[in-house]
């Protein structure tokens, strides 16, 4: 009982301490509100980092990867998606409102927008932006190079990566880094070679990474998938690959 109550004390301090360095940002789409969160070193002169957060909106593994990218010298804004409102309550919720935005790219592209929009007036240089998204959110990475938005580079984490068949491949400008578990059952190797082809096709600057023995959110520790070693492997990618194109 004492160590059930000592873990849940430090996990208290542990997000008090996140909620204090990360502030609620409030814009809109519309009508619609949206709540983002950016990190405490706003309107400064930095490189910024969009996060896109999973299917469910902005939860942990999104915060944490805010927090430890302001560490690394970066503004880090975690996009609202869905909109006040909206957030699922559950997986079933989480699954249909995340389907209609795969269905419908453009509203998507248009929301990762907006959120770009508010990490440039946070300060970020213009010039030197990156989007990095999971699950859900690595999709929204993806959509944000389909859709030709201004970035230097994306990266998708553990991100659905087919699109509709009908979409034609189009110019892929930025560039593109691509953390695959390796036996994500989303993720077929049709899905796959389609990628690869897309990416080609569109001259994009592309890596993929895959991860052994990793299922679908396998950089979540809260996730049952967690995989520690690769988890961590896979951070140190990222940062790796922003420092290239950010700095």
């Amino acid at each position: 009982m004492k160590k059930i109550f000592l873990l849940m004390s430090i996990t208290g301090i542990l997000n008090a301490t996140k909620a204090q360095q990360l502030k609620p940002v409030a814009y809109n789409d519309g009508s619609q509100k949206l709540n983002g969160l950016i990190t405490s070193n706003a309107n400064k002169r930095l490189p910024g980092v969009l996060i896109l957060p999973a299917w469910k909106g902005i939860d942990e593994e999104a915060k944490e990867a805010a927090v430890a990218l302001e560490k690394q010298g970066y503004i880090a804004f975690i996009a609202d998606i869905y909109g006040e409102g909206n957030i699922p309550a559950d997986n079933a919720a989480a699954a249909k409102i995340a389907g209609q935005y795969r269905q419908d790219h453009r509203a998507y592209q248009h929301r990762i927008s907006l959120a770009l929009a508010q990490l440039k007036n946070a300060g970020a240089d213009a010039g030197k932006i990156a989007v990095i998204g999971y699950c859900f959110g690595g999709t929204g990475a993806l959509e944000a190079a389909r859709g030709g938005l201004p970035v230097q580079g994306i990266v998708s984490i553990h991100g659905g990566l087919g699109k509709d068949a009908d979409r034609t491949n189009g110019l892929l400008q930025t560039k593109i880094l691509i953390e695959n578990p390796a036996e994500d059952r989303g993720v077929t190797p049709e899905i796959m070679n389609d990628l690869i082809k897309e990416m080609n096709e569109g001259k994009a600057d592309w890596q993929i990474i895959t991860y052994a023995y990793s299922k679908h959110t396998f950089t979540n520790p809260l996730s049952p998938d967690y995989n520690e070693v690769m988890a961590k492997r896979a951070w140190k990618h990222t940062l790796l690959f922003l420092e290239e194109v950010l700095k």
